[in-house]
């Protein structure tokens, strides 16, 4: 599914859905996105999220609980591109970017607190693929996620 507002998802699914309260900036060039939930913990460290994007993401959506830290940034357009030449949907960071000018022009969907155009650590610390809460949403590994201009939603199943 490309093609979806997430209005509509909460008008016929609203039993169905949980909605992230944290107010994320867009950054990708692909402004509406969708897929099954990919995650990982990390503070201020991208070497994990460089290797999993870098990894089949078979239109799957990156989650990633950074802590909510903006002393770093998480992903810049190099690790973006990344997850665009390995099939990911989008990503979502509770954390930073940089690289915001050209971020803009990369065919895939970022989402963040804000931009920092410190790099992060390359020490490979976090966990992948476990459950991440922020924004009052926990989100769980293989459910859906949804994003547009309006905001994300979570659902277990496919809508």
């Amino acid at each position: 599914m490309t093609d979806f507002l997430t209005v509509d998802l909460v008008d016929a699914h609203q039993e169905r859905v949980r909605s992230c309260e944290t107010q994320f900036r867009q950054f990708g060039a692909v402004r509406s996105f969708c897929g099954p939930i990919r995650t990982i913990r990390t503070f201020e460290d991208n070497a994990l999220i460089r290797e999993t994007l870098g990894t089949p993401g078979n239109g799957a959506v990156l989650v990633v609980d950074g802590g909510g830290s903006l002393r770093t940034a998480l992903v810049g357009d190099v690790i973006a591109g990344i997850g665009v030449a390995h099939g990911w949907a989008g990503l979502v960071l509770w954390g930073a970017v940089r690289d915001v000018g050209p971020l803009g022009g990369i065919s895939i969907g970022i989402k963040a607190l804000g931009s920092n155009p410190m790099r992060s650590a390359k020490n490979r610390v976090g966990q992948l693929d476990v459950p991440v809460a922020f924004g009052g949403v926990l989100f769980t590994p293989g459910e859906m996620l949804y994003s547009d201009d309006d905001g994300i939603l979570v659902s277990a199943t496919p809508l």
